[in-house]
């Protein structure tokens, strides 16, 4: 047994998580799952990850044509705005430390009685894991990504599938435990922005930021995470880098990729192909703290 697999062992705790349903009718009892919460309880420290991606919104749409859209879009900033206030209103956090797991479990128990109707906890369940940051994409993956049949192998991927093999390096190198994941873009842009920025970090008094485009799926994309790095750039009290991670390489040339590279220079952006992504986060790693 090598170092890092005694290290595991060692650091390996038991967990619990709950599934996040949707269900806009009670009576016909039809729900679907669209998020995941993972937590120590006793510590109290959490992970939350909800769906958000347009091909996820649209998979709730053909299964509850009426499902509101813009409910489940502003879900994850409203329970993370309730664990905030849990978190104030206690005097100690429910990510960690103290009683912050009594914290935490007594909010889940609130919340069976109160959430909207819409949503609802699955019953709770445990797991044993060293790494709720990789135990939360394994049960998303499970219980809540979208399927991939056969006939799907070899498509482009999505950015659920990028970011897993973003995390994926960040962790080979060491870097895991020294980013911020999924920054709230409404910090720098206006209340209610459902965006989030896959990743940050901080350098010799710059903050950087990190973002997965696919663009085969959504070149479009590229005019939102333009706007947002402008905004980012005018707000932020620090200097800002920004770099955007694309599942094809841009210098294979077409009028798609042209607009996509364009659109993202001219907003001051970096993109990196996937393909590269480990070598940029190779010479990226001696400048992080």
């Amino acid at each position: 047994m090598n170092e890092s697999s005694l290290e595991s062992i060692q650091s390996e705790r038991t967990c619990a998580y709950r599934i996040l349903r949707y269900t806009p009718n009670l009576v016909r009892d039809e729900w679907v799952n669209i998020g995941v919460l993972v937590y120590d309880p006793r510590s109290g420290e959490r992970r939350l990850r909800l769906i958000e991606e347009q091909e996820e919104y649209n998979r709730v749409r053909r299964l509850h044509p009426d499902a509101d859209e813009s409910l489940l879009r502003a879900l994850r900033d409203n329970l993370e705005d309730r664990f905030d206030s849990a978190r104030s209103s206690n005097g100690h956090g429910t990510n960690g430390g103290g009683s912050g797991g009594r914290a935490l479990e007594e909010l889940l128990g609130r919340w069976d009685d109160t959430l909207s109707n819409a949503l609802q906890l699955a019953p709770q369940k445990g797991v044993i894991s060293s790494d709720l940051d990789a135990e939360l994409e394994r049960l998303y993956g499970d219980h809540v990504a979208l399927p991939r049949f056969p006939g799907r192998i070899g498509a482009p991927g999505s950015r659920a599938q990028m970011r897993s093999y973003c995390s994926q390096v960040f962790r080979q190198t060491r870097l895991w435990n020294r980013i911020q994941k999924s920054v709230r873009a409404a910090e720098f842009t206006f209340p209610g922005d459902p965006m989030r920025i896959d990743y940050s970090y901080r350098q010799n008094g710059t903050r950087g930021f990190l973002h997965t485009l696919a663009v085969s799926r959504a070149p479009g994309d590229a005019k939102a995470i333009a706007y947002t790095a402008e905004h980012i750039a005018a707000k932020a009290s620090l200097r800002t880098e920004f770099a955007v991670v694309t599942d094809i390489d841009l210098k294979d040339h077409s009028d798609r990729n042209r607009f996509v590279d364009r659109t993202l220079r001219d907003a001051g952006i970096e993109p990196v192909s996937l393909e590269h992504f480990a070598v940029w986060v190779g010479k990226l790693k001696p400048m992080i703290p």
